[in-house]
Order: structure tokens, then sequence, then C-alpha cells
């Protein structure tokens, strides 16, 4: 599995996005933390921090019987690197709808 491809895979849980988001807004923090405002259980969010860690999304420290969790910039990066590379395609397909649009309105079509 590609990077990209294993980076799309760990986002696309909705608890897995909702960890990123939290530790991207709040910096480092504690599993416990993130276990708090979750309805799922400690072991529940160990294997979602699992699948994120093995992504590359997020880092894992200790800092004494503390595991501190922290977003990986540079592979979130990956994904804005991936989308902007994509944003031609989709500027020149709105650009082909419009004209059909503009088409359609002046032949009377709409």
């Amino acid at each position: 599995m590609t990077p990209l491809l294993k980076t799309f895979s760990a986002l696309a849980d909705e608890t897995r996005m909702t960890i990123v988001e939290q530790l991207m807004q709040h910096g480092e923090l504690p599993a416990g933390e993130l276990v708090r405002g979750a309805s799922i259980t400690a072991p529940a969010i160990s294997r979602h921090l699992k699948v994120l860690r093995e992504a590359g999304l997020i880092t894992q420290r200790a800092e004494g019987t503390k595991r501190l969790y922290s977003a990986r910039p540079e592979s979130l990066q990956l994904i804005a690197d991936w989308t902007q590379s994509r944003r031609a395609f989709w500027d020149s397909s709105l650009d082909r709808l419009e004209a059909a649009l503009l088409d359609e309105t002046n032949t009377g079509g709409i």
C-alpha cells in the first residue's frame, strides 16, 4: 500500500479523523485526553492510535508512564500536496462545465 493510500485509509474512519483533528488543534496530548471526549473505550482508542501511527500520521513518545501523541505535519502535507496536484483537473473540468452552461444558455436550451 502506498503511503498516500495508507494515509487516506487511516483517515477514512471518523474516530481516527477526529483524533488527528484534536491533535492538530491542541498539539501533543496523552491518550487519556483523547479518550475523554470519545464514546469508545480506551482499548479501542489504542487500536485507532496504532493505525494512525502505522500510517505515519501521528507520533508517540513516552513521558514516564504517559504516552503522548502528536500529529505529524509532514504526513498531512502529503495530502495537501496530492490535493493541489489535482487542482488543474478540477479547474479545467469546472471551466468546461461553465462553457457548456453558457453555451446552453446562449442557444436557448435552458
